[in-house]
């Protein structure tokens, strides 16, 4: 069984480090808490069968900072359960101490700070030499790696060569299966052949051709690990169609597909499998509801809402995985399997410290080899902030504060608009911005930055709908992002109401006015998912931003306020 006090040990080593004479290349904090590789990487095993698990890494190459976020509610019955409890709340339900290398990688308190010690996190090659470990120690034969989804977009060097840099480096890490969520945005033709290409499973049992109403993927897989049968079945992202563009996947149809997954789940039984496991990009209360509702899983590897989570929450026997985003961390799950069926198991959210961790030097030139022909594009420095840049949060985040400055003054608008997607690296103060660092916030295939003009109805319907796919009480009708961020304009919102009640007091910050439903209002954004949107691509809109205005210094956002 998990203990808390095996996620990390730091302090109670102090010589471990400084004896290995690499304490000059890590961080003063790091040596004097005796951080270590082996620390980071213990585990007692349990059983013969090991799951490895990553998700939502975003085509995060390179070791990188990104904090958790400081808000993340919970509406309903979901209200105070993790992952719905941040900063000091987490900190004393997992009975961490501040300060911590697991109180900086879980969450948001005294990130700055934190970071400046503790270093990055993730990179690939770090990720691969924790997989290899892994592999090692248990027998290759024993592990099943599994990946989540929402693996080859996120970058600059992911969208210009459509996902191929991770699909490179994800091979060389031999994963067992994967679904997906993003790599959809790439569109039919590019995912069909991507996907035929792999040398891996692509599991979406819920994923049907529009037109005959039959199964486009593979639903499910019976692998032998461990001595154990497995059975994985996929789930790609269900609302995939509705969060992004369906003119780029028309003859796909998505959804959650409760019945589907039953059903494949008496299947595998009936093929004789130990064990069932839902690989999953559902979102983690989405899958909460599933499990409560569905028997016979054992385990649901959740994923598209970025929770990290250091212990399983069990819902109906069965346990849900939540294993963070971009490369911050691998989950590893030993499992016991007696007589057909799971007896037993033991859990580590191992934290990727791309500074303790040593990268995989095969993995470490295959990942160089891939970025080398964009290398001087992306490390352009375009500017410095002062101020931490960060996206999570449910109502806004620093950087899209800044992308939203970007579209007011680039597009010459009233008000701006700015998804409330979940990826995005963070940024420290005093840190130069680079052209990297902007692609990371923004690169996708649909970057239009449009300017259009929005009635003050229009404005709150939008507010209301995204406000409902979040807020809305039935995990089943939420679609796991954050609230749409809103530059000159501000607005009341009450996320215990019904949709049409949650938005209020939405008002013009130029000039003090209330939002009249009947005025028109110049609007930039970006992302929508109508084809044919027009408009320079948003990542040259900020760089112009950000040349223009090269030193960042946001002012404190005001514009949300929250009722109840």
């Amino acid at each position: 069984m998990f203990s808390r006090r095996e996620f990390l040990m730091a302090a109670t080593a102090t010589s471990a480090l400084l004896g290995s004479g690499m304490a000059g290349s890590w961080s003063r904090l790091m040596a004097q808490q005796g951080l270590t590789e082996d620390q980071l990487l213990a585990m007692e095993p349990t059983g013969k069968l090991t799951l490895v698990h990553v998700t939502d890494i975003h085509a995060q190459l390179k070791p990188i900072y990104f904090r958790e976020p400081s808000t993340n509610l919970g509406i309903g019955p979901v209200k105070g359960k993790p992952p719905h409890v941040t900063g000091a709340d987490f900190l004393k339900l997992y009975n961490i101490q501040p300060g911590t290398p697991e109180a900086y990688a879980l969450t948001s308190v005294d990130f700055a700070a934190l970071a400046a010690a503790y270093g990055k996190m993730g990179g690939m090659d770090r990720v691969a030499r924790v997989i290899r470990h892994i592999r090692d120690e248990r027998g290759a034969d024993n592990v099943l790696l599994l990946d989540g989804g929402d693996t080859w977009q996120g970058s600059f060097t992911a969208n210009a060569t459509e996902g191929q840099d991770m699909i490179t480096v994800m091979n060389a890490l031999q994963p067992d299966a994967m679904t997906g969520h993003w790599e959809f945005t790439y569109g039919t033709d590019r995912v069909q052949e991507a996907i035929d290409a792999l040398p891996f499973a692509f599991l979406g049992s819920n994923i049907y051709d529009s037109e005959w109403d039959e199964p486009a993927f593979e639903a499910w897989k019976m692998f032998e690990r461990g001595g154990a049968r497995v059975a994985v079945i996929g789930q790609a992202f269900p609302y995939t169609p509705i969060a992004n563009p369906r003119w780029m996947i028309p003859d796909w149809s998505f959804g959650i597909r409760e019945e589907d997954i039953a059903q494949h789940v008496a299947e595998a039984r009936d093929e004789g499998a130990d064990l069932v496991v839902l690989l999953s990009h559902n979102g983690f209360d989405v899958d909460r509801k599933l499990a409560s509702r569905v028997d016979g899983i054992d385990v649901i590897l959740t994923g598209h809402t970025h929770d990290a989570l250091p212990e399983p929450v069990i819902v109906n026997d069965t346990l849900v995985i939540a294993s963070g985003s971009n490369g911050k961390f691998v989950s590893r799950l030993d499992l016991d399997i007696k007589d057909g069926k799971l007896a037993g198991y033991a859990y580590r959210l191992i934290p990727v410290f791309s500074d303790v961790i040593a990268p995989d030097p095969d993995m470490a030139a295959l990942i160089d080899e891939v970025r080398a022909p964009y290398e001087d594009q992306l490390s352009r420095v375009l500017g410095r902030t002062e101020d931490l840049l960060y996206r999570r949060g449910n109502f806004n985040g620093t950087f899209d504060d800044l992308i939203c400055e970007a579209l007011l003054s680039e597009r010459d608008a009233q008000i701006a608009l700015s998804p409330g997607f979940r990826w995005g690296t963070s940024l420290l103060p005093g840190q130069d911005i680079t052209f990297e660092d902007v692609h990371n916030a923004c690169a996708m295939s649909y970057p239009a930055a449009y300017r259009s003009t929005m009635s003050g109805r229009m404005l709150k319907d939008i507010l209301e709908d995204v406000g409902d796919n979040l807020f809305n009480k039935d995990p089943y009708y939420q679609q796991g992002g954050d609230m749409v961020r809103v530059g000159g304009m501000g607005y009341t919102i009450d996320p215990e109401a019904e949709i049409g009640k949650r938005i209020s007091d939405m008002t013009l910050l130029s000039t003090g006015e209330a939002i009249d439903p009947a005025k028109g209002y110049v609007v930039a954004g970006w992302a929508s998912v109508n084809e044919g949107t027009e408009g320079p691509p948003i990542g040259e809109v900020i760089e112009a931003h950000i040349l223009k205005n090269p030193v960042v210094k946001l002012p404190e956002n005001q514009s949300v306020k929250l009722a109840g």
